[in-house]
């Protein structure tokens, strides 16, 4: 028996749930998305508040996961579980990346003493001695290490490209990546 809402309308069972979210994934049927959106927005809602959130953040928050069904519905499998499932996935995803930009937020809001400070010469003399053991270590590596670490850390590429630029298997580049890393972890010990 399908459960009544408030209203006197029933909610809709993972069928007819899922039936909805095919619909607008093949379709793009917008009176299909306003059921899923009339049924699913304040349980996400309610979700947020009951786990601390602010009632605008909430809302906000409700707004993109919604957003989110409507662009992703074809992603949605029934075989691999209900419609239900899918939508909390959604929200469980936005409620963690919207909790880590809010962090990235505070990070970058350095005070503004601290920004404004110069390095102390004690701090300029540090970072040029560890730069020059730094040097003194990569100078240290055989050729084929030294260029694969090159690539890898300072030129940011992808060890699947290194491999091909070099003509070489890809557990060639990694091992001689994991060579040259122990031989500088050695070295460059006790360097903070």
């Amino acid at each position: 028996m399908p459960r009544v809402t408030t209203l006197g309308a029933p909610d809709p069972d993972a069928a007819a749930l899922a039936a909805m979210l095919t619909q607008v994934s093949e379709a793009r049927d917008r009176d299909a998305y306003a059921a899923l959106f009339k049924h699913f927005a304040p349980k996400v809602k309610a979700y947020l508040r009951r786990g601390g959130m602010e009632a605008g953040e909430a809302e906000e928050l409700t707004q993109e996961v919604m957003l989110t069904l409507w662009r992703k519905a074809g992603y949605f499998d029934p075989a691999r579980g209900g419609a239900a499932a899918w939508v909390f996935t959604i929200v469980r995803n936005a409620r963690i990346d919207a909790a880590r930009r809010q962090r990235d937020v505070k990070l970058m809001g350095a005070p503004p003493e601290e920004a404004d400070l110069a390095p102390s010469a004690e701090t300029i003399s540090l970072n040029a001695e560890c730069q020059a053991r730094l040097r003194g270590a990569l100078n240290s590596l055989n050729p084929e290490q030294k260029q694969i670490v090159q690539l890898s850390f300072f030129s940011d590429t992808p060890h699947a490209a290194i491999a091909s630029a070099l003509n070489l298997p890809l557990g060639t580049v990694k091992s001689r990546i994991r060579l040259a890393m122990a031989k500088l972890r050695l070295m460059l010990e006790g360097l903070s």
